[in-house]
């Protein structure tokens, strides 16, 4: 067993949708910046980062 998530197909997959969430919600409004620009991109960030506890959960 390895733990290096770089290499599970899914985290890599999932951050790379964080990285186009984040180019698309660049051109959103100023005035949504600290509105609906951060809540999608909080949502999207925590793909991966649920992705990294699932498997940290393994090793158990």
């Amino acid at each position: 067993m390895y733990n290096d998530t770089s290499k599970i197909i899914l985290w890599q997959k999932s951050h790379e949708l964080v990285l186009k969430v984040y180019e698309i919600t660049k051109g959103f409004p100023g005035d949504e910046q600290f509105g609906l620009t951060s809540q999608i991109r909080r949502a999207y960030v925590s793909i991966p980062g649920n992705i990294v506890e699932g498997k940290a959960g393994e090793a158990f």
